[in-house]
């Protein structure tokens, strides 16, 4: 039976008109319980909640079902995945509660009672009309909530009475309600519910010892206040939001440098300058990422950064005392190249999230406090307590942050779960590679049943009703060209002269759309994923395989759907037309960049493919040289390739990517294809367009390249991309031929993050892509591996009346959510990449010690920065360590900068020869170890040794015979 309740309330408009809202709420009494015990519902097949429940606790003996609060899924998440939780009762008013609180935990909760069905059951106690209650005049939302759960917990009690009649007391199953709300407890006690606090009811579970170690660490310290507090007080927060408004401070996302753990940024949006800090008081228990408040030094107190290269590398937990600041950072440049300075005075907004890494082993052979060192290592080291040491201690592991109080030198947290052994040779890359991908947030589980259950049934053919409705392309000369090894093809190309001055050019993408409709599981896990990551030897797919290798891939001599951008240029690669169509097509052949060069090269070929490429080619080189001309940047950074064992998955050998023309060829069409359907879109749908811009660098940013760009007689003009990318063409020297490729790797690193978004968000002036020099951009061509070009997809086949709009796609918000999470995943990505090839990089490093080519990137003021390019390497020299006397007597001068020992100087650019080497001091902390070979300086270089293999096993023979 359905009962109704309804409010009402009176809204004034920013008009003036006053309007009657009326919010219907239904409730039912028809609800079931969930409980196999239960005589009076008619449950069918949900019995989650067992008759006879049976637990460990010492705390409660009698059978017991568990209802917990908010609070404990906020605080206490970790704990509640381990299978000790059964007959838990999750209450709709805990659910929303979190949703609102926490997105993460909210997920993490849902993952868990979808995994652990039999143990955990929701209750709609919101539309029970026994268990709904109203807020009542001046109480608190959350003070509604807590009133609510207690009234859920009051009726399983009376509801369960009736069937239980005849059991034994001591039988008779209860309800108890976990909670780390005081209030709420003793108020439950009152109300005759038996309530506990979590910790204390874990501590209970007999069976599970090791629960209470997952347990986030509590915000109270007993021994605070007997301990001089090591950093300032946070603001409150109102005073930060006044201090905001009245700007006095400032608030931006606070970045650790990689660096100098002593040192830090914030990033205030509109401001061209990071705010430099320096020092533990300075930096104030902020963590990466997090949002913070930041007051303004006095400008005779800015400051410019140390130039030291210093890592925290205490091997022991050294307690909670901090060193003496001054020696480390005493360098810092005063009167010249000062930045903006300042010290964060609160924290708007933790970003905190589970970390991978391993425990350092403590000084006391008993003890449990122990320093977990992050993998990331901008990260702080977390103290965390643990009586599993001895078995953790060759793991790596994954540990939360809880809190950072005043009296601590580093965050505290708890032990969440191990990843398993370090130094275990059949699991140990595993292990890594599973590191890799939890500590840069990829998700990387398999797709779960509901999404498999949106994919076509196999054998799967185009129907005839789908053909009827597309443009029939395969009878064009269609191929693809991409990497060796792609199966995953989002593209593909045709050329055909229509007549001697006109030529007709086809770029034909995947049309995934097709498969993956707005708001399925399928979509929704697609939209979180946000790209297909791809790692050294394998990818992490977007959507599941049957579409990216198979049905949406463009495979040669398959007819695949499409949506295809058809363009008529002339020979001087003029534009006369454009249009777009859904179609379906069949590609001839799948090339890879290093087959179609040949056939482009060969003039023995003469087939219809092969003189489609020469004539896409000869088009490509002309659009290419009209881009640079507009100004378009052409950066650099170095990029390898593993030769990977078929037996063993290690690294054997490692060569660096060759450029050929025909990687230039198919980008170029693929920018004009993406520039386009930018144009397209926005023309359609100028509030929700989804564009990529990419924001011009403020000129601070280029700082270290026009010094190092002096250093070598170079005056570098960034007023514009036009002049840097003219500068850059300008910047070369028949002496040093690699000096170019530095200039251009370290321009890079000056550009800014380019960025999806909703373009009713964004003034058209800001759309912007400095990069390519294009007005407006987007990402259209690769939609098996990037959600923001399903998004455009399904923009464009609204635009040209070939699909069906929906809400969400025209919400301009609803569109920049998605964006967002799109730039985080993609942002996560490239840092998972490049984790990728450092992990194989060390793998390859394992049994050998190189003498290998190297440059200098840059001078600092206690070590040299270099890169070793045929690795794609960097690394560190150190020329003075923390706390000792030089290894030789370098006087460094900031002004060039150079380091200078005797009659030797090295200065940025400068060519050396460096010995490569695995550093396995500790086994689960494994890092690559750099040192000076040439030029020959008594007391910090080695000596030289070609190739060394380093006593190992004897492998297994290798198929490719190295």
């Amino acid at each position: 039976m359905d009962m109704l309740t309804s409010k009402i309330f009176l809204r004034k408009t920013k008009r003036g008109k006053v309007l009657k809202v009326v919010r219907e709420h239904y409730l039912r009494d028809d609800l079931w319980c969930g409980s196999d015990l239960c005589k009076k519902c008619n449950q069918e097949n949900s019995e989650v909640l067992d008759d006879a429940p049976i637990s460990s606790s010492t705390l409660c003996a009698c059978p017991h079902y568990v209802v917990v609060d908010t609070n404990v899924v906020l605080h206490q998440i970790d704990v509640l995945e381990s299978p000790a939780w059964k007959n838990v009762i999750v209450l709709q008013t805990v659910l929303e509660e979190t949703r609102k609180r926490s997105t993460n935990n909210f997920k993490k909760l849902k993952e868990i009672m979808a995994t652990r069905k039999d143990s955990f059951y929701v209750f709609v106690n919101e539309h029970h009309k026994d268990t709904y209650v109203e807020r009542k005049p001046g109480e608190s939302a959350n003070d509604r909530n807590d009133r609510a759960i207690r009234k859920a917990c009051s009726w399983y009690q009376t509801h369960l009475e009736e069937s239980q009649q005849g059991r034994e007391k001591k039988k008779k199953v209860q309800i108890i309600l976990l909670t780390q709300d005081f209030k709420n407890r003793e108020q439950a006690l009152k109300e005759g519910i038996p309530a506990y606090r979590v910790d204390e009811y874990v501590k209970s579970l007999k069976d599970f010892p090791d629960l209470q170690e997952k347990l986030a660490a509590s915000h109270s310290d007993d021994n605070a206040e007997n301990r001089e507090p090591l950093f300032p007080e946070h603001w409150a927060p109102t005073r930060i939001m006044t201090g905001i408004k009245s700007g006095k401070l400032l608030q931006g996302i606070f970045h650790c440098s990689r660096e100098n753990f002593l040192e830090g940024s914030v990033s205030v949006e509109g401001q061209d300058k990071s705010i430099l800090l320096q020092g533990h008081a300075s930096l104030n228990r902020a963590v990466d990422g997090d949002i913070v408040a930041v007051e303004l030094l006095p400008e005779d107190k800015w400051t410019s950064p140390s130039g030291i290269v210093l890592e925290d590398q205490e091997d022991q937990d050294p307690g909670d005392q901090i060193e003496k600041e001054e020696a480390l950072l005493t360098n810092s440049t005063k009167g010249k190249d000062l930045q903006p300075t300042g010290k964060i005075v609160g924290i708007i907004r933790r970003k905190w999230r589970q970390y991978c890494g391993i425990l350092l082993p403590s000084v006391l052979a008993e003890g449990t406090r122990h320093l977990f060192v992050p993998a990331e290592r901008k990260i702080p080291k977390i103290r965390i307590e643990t009586r599993q040491a001895a078995t953790l201690s060759s793991q790596k592991i994954i540990v939360a942050i809880d809190s950072w109080p005043r009296t601590s030198r580093y965050p505290l947290g708890h032990f969440v779960r191990a990843l398993g052994n370090i130094g275990d040779k059949d699991t140990e890359n595993e292990v890594k590679l599973t590191v890799l991908l939890l500590e840069h947030d990829v998700p990387h589980h398999s797709f779960p049943e509901t999404v498999l259950a949106c994919l076509p049934s196999m054998p799967w053919m185009i129907s005839q009703e789908e053909v009827n409705c597309r443009e029939d392309l395969r009878n064009l000369d269609i191929c693809s060209v991409d990497p060796p090894g792609c199966t995953d093809i989002d593209d593909a190309l045709h050329f055909r002269e229509l007549s001697p001055n006109l030529y007709e050019i086809g770029v034909h993408i995947a049309d995934v759309s097709h498969f993956v409709r707005p708001d399925t599981a399928l979509d929704k896990e697609a939209a979180n994923r946000g790209t297909t990551v791809y790692l050294v030897d394998r990818r992490i797919d977007m959507v599941p395989e049957l579409l990216s290798s198979n049905l949406c891939s463009l495979r040669p001599d398959q007819e695949r759907l499409a949506f295809s951008v058809i363009w008529e240029v002339t020979p001087n690669a003029e534009i006369k037309k454009t249009r777009f169509t859904k179609s379906v097509i069949r590609s001839r052949r799948a090339y890879t960049y290093a087959e179609a060069q040949c056939s482009i090269d060969d003039p023995l070929q003469q087939n219809e493919l092969a003189k489609s490429l020469r004539g896409l080619n000869k088009l490509a080189k002309i659009m290419k040289k009209n881009r640079m001309e507009k100004g378009a940047l052409q950066l650099s950074s170095p990029e390898i390739r593993f030769e990977v064992s078929t037996e063993t998955n290690d690294p054997i050998d490692v060569i660096s990517k060759p450029m050929l023309d025909t990687n230039s060829m198919v980008e170029e069409f693929m920018l004009l294809a993406n520039i386009s359907v930018a144009e397209h879109i926005f023309k359609h749908f100028p509030e929700c367009a989804v564009l990529r811009r990419h924001p011009v660098p403020p000129e601070s940013n280029f700082e270290p390249f026009l010094k190092a760009g002096k250093t070598q007689g170079f005056t570098l003009d960034v007023s514009s991309n036009k002049s840097l990318a003219a500068s850059l063409d300008a910047a070369v020297k028949p002496d040093n031929v690699y000096m170019n490729t530095m200039l251009r790797i370290l321009a890079t690193r000056c550009m800014m993050q380019a960025v999806y978004f909703s373009s009713g968000t964004v003034a058209q002036v800001d759309f912007y892509h400095y990069g390519l020099a294009a007005p407006i951009y987007t990402h259209f061509t690769s939609p098996i591996r990037r959600y923001a070009d399903l998004l455009v997809h399904r923009l464009l086949a609204v635009a040209i009346s070939a699909d069906v709009t929906y809400a969400e796609l025209l919400d301009r918000k609803c569109v920049q959510q998605l964006c967002n999470n799109l730039n985080y995943r993609h942002k996560m990505s490239q840092y998972a990449q490049r984790s990728s090839v450092a992990l194989h990089t060390h793998l390859f490093f394992r049994h050998r010690v190189q003498d290998e080519d190297a440059y200098v990137l840059s001078v600092r003021q206690n070590a040299l920065q270099v890169l070793i390019p045929k690795y794609g390497l960097e690394g560190s020299i150190y020329l003075k360590e923390k706390d000792e006397d030089s290894k030789s007597a370098f006087i460094y001068n900031p002004d060039e900068p150079s380091q200078t020992c005797d009659n030797i100087t090295i200065r940025t650019f400068d060519r050396i020869v460096v010995q490569v080497s695995l550093d396995s001091k500790y086994v689960q902390h494994q890092k690559i170890a750099v040192h000076l070979v040439q030029p020959q300086i008594a007391g910090l270089s080695v000596e030289p040794i070609k190739t060394v293999n380093v006593s190992e096993p004897t492998p297994k023979k290798l198929k490719s015979g190295n």
